[in-house]
């Protein structure tokens, strides 16, 4: 099943998707933009149980994710930040730890965490960027959420 492909309206059981947000503060312009579109698409598709949480940045949001993880209450989350290249190797450092801590969570959880932590290399990349990611954030997180109930449904 390709999400892309579906209307707005969703089968009951996707109507039902709990999802939580974690979204960072830093470079808060941007990812504002970056979580209301992941937020309309929700909306759009039928998912209005949404929790959304804000973190200083992007590197705390993997320990919020990972509490929300563990507590049994989400079907996916979504994980939202942008870090800006800069002069020095610290974004590449923050995203780097960011995305194995977020996939090392995903898999010992076994709740999705979709990966929305961009990495541009400026503010007018970011801003190039964050509608098509929101709306993908969004629409990842049904199917995962999806995917993953008939997959525990099958066992």
């Amino acid at each position: 099943m390709i999400i892309k492909t579906l209307s707005p309206v969703l089968p009951v059981s996707a109507q039902k998707i709990r999802v939580a947000i974690v979204a960072a503060r830093y470079n808060l312009s941007v990812v504002d933009t970056l979580l209301d579109h992941t937020l309309r698409t929700l909306t759009k598709f039928g998912v209005h149980q949404v929790e959304t949480v804000r973190v200083p940045g992007s590197y705390e949001v993997p320990v919020v994710v990972a509490q929300l993880a563990r507590s049994g209450k989400f079907h996916t989350i979504i994980a939202l930040g942008v870090v800006l290249q800069g002069k020095t190797s610290h974004a590449n450092h923050i995203a780097q730890a960011c995305a194995v801590t977020l996939q090392q969570i995903m898999v010992e959880t076994g709740v999705p965490v979709i990966h929305q932590i961009l990495t541009p290399r400026n503010l007018r990349d970011a801003r190039a960027r964050v509608r098509l990611r929101g709306i993908e954030a969004a629409q990842t997180a049904i199917e995962m959420a999806v995917t993953m109930n008939n997959v525990k449904c099958k066992m």
